[in-house]
């Protein structure tokens, strides 16, 4: 005759298995007893004139009114335009073959890129220029550029 197969360890195990599993269910019964009805209202949340995040609404004499287009979202680097129209500089780099190089101003010592079509006449490297300042896509650039 052969022995049982349960031993004392795989009953013990069985009960505390038996056991969780009625804890949960009874956890979970608890739960839906005091579960609000869930309505919507329940679930909104409010940000107060502070900014907070609280459960009821806040007071509408304390609403302020601002205007969508007062609003900047353009949080990039703003650079001031020179107030001079004419700056005088130094071409620092130019490529013929690629058409672009850089002025540095004699006055402020930034540099400008400056592209072939805003170029009057011929200029090469070390030559003093006088120019204007525009935007350009990812700054300003030097235009109008003539040779002195």
């Amino acid at each position: 005759m052969g022995r049982s197969q349960e031993t004392f360890g795989k009953k013990d195990r069985e009960k505390k298995r038996i056991k969780k599993r009625e804890e949960k269910a009874l956890r979970k019964q608890q739960r839906k007893e005091n579960a609000s009805s869930g309505k919507f209202e329940d679930m909104l949340a409010y940000v107060d004139e502070n900014g907070q995040i609280v459960d009821t609404p806040p007071d509408e004499s304390k609403k302020k009114k601002i205007k969508a287009e007062s609003i900047n979202l353009d949080y990039s680097k703003i650079e001031s335009e020179p107030t001079d129209s004419l700056l005088n500089g130094k071409v620092t780099f130019f490529n013929d073959e690629k058409g672009y190089g850089f002025i540095k101003d004699l006055d402020s010592n930034e540099s400008y890129f400056v592209h072939v079509n805003k170029i009057n006449g011929e200029i090469h490297e070390g030559d003093k220029v006088s120019f204007e300042i525009e935007k350009g896509p990812k700054g300003f650039v030097a235009s109008n550029v003539t040779k002195i």
